[in-house]
């Protein structure tokens, strides 16, 4: 393999097409797509300064590497890269790319970043920007941070655990979505969206959970979290916690330790379709919620 070390690079495509490389210690300076349509290469502890820098690359490592504000639109139409213990400070940097890992990474401005992608692990991460994960499938989160609005809309194939969110309008459009252990803030949770599970997950949600086909909550908390359910169906939802409100489920079954209050102003809806339940004391006896 090929040993470029400590150098400095600026102008347009000034490694086009490099293949099987090894570059250590190495800044790329103004000037678009330095490693465009590269192949078999690894990056340590190197710098990419300007726009473009990994289109149409295949079989990238990166470690120890910056991508700075300006090194944006980054990662486009690339196949299997792995980035560890970086800092990813652009936005736009990921699109239409798979096979995609990241560990120990760090996105300062995650704007409209993974869009149309698949095939994607991320852990140990945190993400600062809206737009995140938009139209993208098979998808893998562990001990991930994520902090900006409209993360995820229209993912597909998505499993997430021990992750924190704060975003309004996550995981719209979504479909088989399946969160573990996680806690989730934010108004307007998960609509229009089908095949959808949160398990040992804490949720603060204005509005939340509304337009949703086949919706499990196992051992759930739903804080602060009002008008809940709207126009869902198929739930199956055991919350171990009180909720503020309910609004006009469609079908399926709902047991909380308290319910505020149940709103059913569509009389087009069949009510007697969804079983609303409250739990009696330790001895989580059922009634029927009035």
């Amino acid at each position: 393999m090929k040993l470029i070390k400590e150098a400095y690079y600026e102008g347009e495509r000034p490694l086009f097409q490099q293949k099987d490389t090894q570059i250590i210690d190495t800044s790329f300076g103004k000037g678009e797509s330095p490693l465009k349509e590269s192949r078999n290469i690894s990056l340590t502890n190197s710098l990419f300064t300007w726009k473009y820098p990994l289109w149409y690359s295949k079989n990238i490592e990166v470690e120890d590497t910056t991508f700075e504000t300006m090194a944006r639109s980054g990662i486009w139409y690339t196949h299997n890269i792995k980035i560890t213990n970086s800092s990813l400070q652009a936005p736009k940097l990921f699109r239409r790319s798979s096979k995609i890992i990241l560990n120990q990474v760090h996105f300062a401005n995650a704007q409209e970043t993974m869009w149309s992608c698949q095939d994607i692990k991320i852990t140990n991460t945190t993400v600062n920007g809206d737009y995140f994960g938009k139209d993208s499938k098979n998808i893998y989160l562990d001990n991930v941070d994520l902090v900006g609005n409209y993360c995820f809309d229209g993912a597909k194939n998505v499993e997430v655990h021990n992750s924190r969110f704060i975003s309004k309008d996550a995981f719209w459009n979504c479909e088989n979505v399946t969160i573990y252990d996680s806690k989730i803030s934010g108004e307007y949770l998960a609509w229009n969206s089908k095949h959808i599970k949160f398990i040992n997950c804490t949720i603060e949600s204005e509005q939340g959970l509304c337009y949703i086909d086949d919706l499990v909550l196992e051992h759930c908390k739903l804080l602060r979290t009002n008008l809940a359910f709207e126009y869902c169906k198929n739930i199956d939802a055991d919350i171990i916690s009180d909720v503020m409100s309910i609004k006009n489920p469609i079908s399926g079954k709902i047991i909380a330790n308290s319910i505020g209050k149940i709103i059913r102003d569509d009389y087009e809806i069949d009510h007697k379709q969804t079983n609303i339940m409250i739990k009696q004391g330790n001895l989580k006896l059922l009634k029927e919620a009035k």
